[in-house]
Parts: structure tokens; sequence; C-alpha cells
């Protein structure tokens, strides 16, 4: 089970450039609105058409622009998962399954399968204007596992949905992808989402790949500065190297010593609010990577409270964040306050 993915599509004001590659199991497809995600798995589907390149799916050429094959949507088996589930209003939930069988002769079966695995049996009777949002995606998914597709697309599955129905649906949905075993393409802008879905993830950014990694390497290691805002790190500032595990923060102007190496390609560090640590005022001389900030910001979360520091003559605050139980601090804004930024907690970031 492989899906191989090259393509290039051209419009007046945006170009997609995606490359990638995933066997067996579920790929992330982690992006900002605009940045070519749904665009991406529209070509896959055989909706839209790229410009250049080749989908390969599973051995199977689904298009390849140079030898001229572009097979038509129905002819690719793609289980296709929209954003509003695309149920047809004048079908009841029975119905609605029964369009993506292709063996009529077991039709009767497969609807009672799915309507058992997906908790829908005292609801087959039901039109899609009487059902739930998280129960119309389980019709629409009911659908897509009955039509025995090769390969699961989901485009931001939870969008339509509010927090509390979006958990459950989660948990519900999460319990069906184990039972597909085959390849699914996950999209969403939702990091948390991505991360409790997904085994590997592909980052876009403005229409191109900027990341391909495990799950673990994204959230620890990012390698780029698209795919470290992504990942949802709040701290970033540009630097210049000192000397091997040495560079000048420029916009926060501090000097920070890092675990690996500084190459040339690094224009950036990062580091997440969360990993930053209030030290006493005796540990500034003693450890590296201890600076003394002024207490720019407070805001108070619902379980947290964010800190923003700056430095004098800094150009960007840093944002520190913890957890209301360990912030029991009388200080203020405008006082100062030393922090550490652990060396192995900083990750440097190329362009």
């Amino acid at each position: 089970m492989a899906l191989e993915v090259a393509i290039k599509k051209y419009y007046p004001d945006f170009s997609l450039d995606v490359n990638f590659y995933t066997e067996k199991g579920i790929l992330g497809v982690l992006g900002a609105s605009g940045c070519g995600k749904s665009v991406t798995l529209k070509c896959i589907a055989g909706i839209e058409t790229p410009d250049e390149g080749k989908i390969i799916l599973n051995g199977r050429v689904l298009f390849d622009s140079e030898k001229k094959i572009n097979l038509s949507p129905q002819k690719r088996n793609i289980g296709y998962l929209f954003q509003n589930y695309a149920l047809f209003p004048h079908m009841n939930v029975e119905e609605n399954i029964a369009v993506g069988i292709k063996i009529k002769e077991e039709k009767n079966e497969i609807i009672a399968k799915y309507l058992k695995i997906f908790h829908l049996e005292n609801l087959k009777k039901a039109y899609p204007k009487n059902l739930s949002g998280g129960q119309q995606q389980r019709v629409a998914l009911a659908r897509i596992f009955a039509s025995q597709s090769d390969i699961l697309m989901l485009d931001e599955p939870f969008s339509a949905l509010d927090d509390f129905l979006k958990w459950q649906v989660e948990l519900e949905l999460a319990k069906v992808l184990k039972l597909y075993g085959k390849n699914v393409l996950f999209v969403s802008h939702n990091r948390d989402e991505i991360y409790r879905f997904c085994d590997e993830i592909m980052v876009l950014s403005q229409g191109k790949t900027v990341s391909f990694s495990t799950k673990k390497d994204l959230f620890e290691k990012p390698n780029s500065i698209a795919a470290s805002k992504l990942s949802g790190c709040k701290n970033h500032s540009r630097i210049e190297k000192v000397d091997k595990y040495l560079c000048r923060a420029i916009d926060w102007n501090i000097d920070l010593t890092v675990t690996s190496e500084i190459s040339d390609k690094d224009r950036y560090i990062g580091i997440r609010a969360h990993e930053l640590m209030i030290v006493d005022d005796k540990e500034r001389k003693k450890d590296i990577n201890v600076e003394e900030f002024i207490i720019d910001e407070l805001v108070e979360n619902i379980f947290s409270i964010v800190i923003m520091l700056r430095k004098e003559n800094a150009k960007q605050a840093i944002r520190l964040e913890v957890s209301k139980e360990y912030w029991q601090n009388n200080k203020r804004i405008g006082d100062t306050i030393c922090v550490k930024l652990p060396q192995d907690k900083i990750f440097l970031l190329d362009k």
C-alpha cells in the first residue's frame, strides 16, 4: 500500500508544488488556510488536473503528464470525505451508503455491515437534514468504507463541529480508522488533530512541501521556520553564528549556546513557550543560557499564565507559559525575572 505524489499546478496568483511518498498508515497534511491542502487532495482524487507530474497509488498510475495518463475520478477508487460530507439530501442513510457499493449482489449485506459498524441502524431511514454533524460524518465514512476504496482522504473532518461534538466524533473516528487498514490522508490546519491521528506529517506552506517527517521529529525538532510555526512554536529569532555552538539571537538581543553544530544554512532558532524555565537569580552565574528579562506582559488563560519577556533594546519579546499552579509569584509587569532557555530544547531552523 503506497501513494506517490509529485505534482505541480499553476494559478494566476498561486502555484502548487507537492512531492511526497507514503506507505500504509495515516499521513497528516498540515498547513494554514489557502496553502494548497485541499487542492492537493482534489488533484489526487481527479477533481482537479495538475499541470505537471505524476500520481501513483499502489503501483497503479492515476496521473502522468508525460505519458498522458489521467484517470477519471470514478476509475481512481478513492474515498474522499469532503468538509461538508457531500451527502445526497434526497436519499436516506442506507441509500447514501448504497451509492458507493460496487458489488450489487451483496448490497444489502454490505449496507447492514456498515450500519452496524458506524452505529447507524436506528437512523437508516433518516435523511441528512435530520442528522447531527457527527451522524452525517458517520454516514459519509460508511459510504466510503462500503465502496472499498484504495485510500481514504479526510479534508478538515472536524471543521463543521462544535468543540464538545468534535471530541466525541474524534474518538469515534479514531476507532473507525483502525478498521480501515489502508492509506489515509488526513488534512487539517489544526496541529492537535494532526498529532493525535497521524504517524507521519507533511507540512505545506504557500503551496510547497516544506517538511516531511515523523510526528515526533516535527514537534521536537522541526527543520524550517514554516514547519516550526505550523507546529505551534511561538518563539523564533533570526541568528548570527558566533562559534560552532554559540549564536547571537538578533531579535531577542541575547547569546545562546545550542547542542547541535550551527551550519551555514541555519537562519533562525526556536524554542517552545513551555520549555523555558524560571530560575533563581543565583543560577544566572552558575548555568548557561540563563538571562534576566523584563516582564513585558502577563496574560491569564483558563489553565495557564503567559509571560511575555523582553531584553533591553530587543526587537521581539519571548513567550513563556506556565500552569497557574506553578505560577506562585508576586512578579508584576516591569519587574525582572531570571529565565533559562535549555540548550537541548532550542532548535536550529533554515528558511
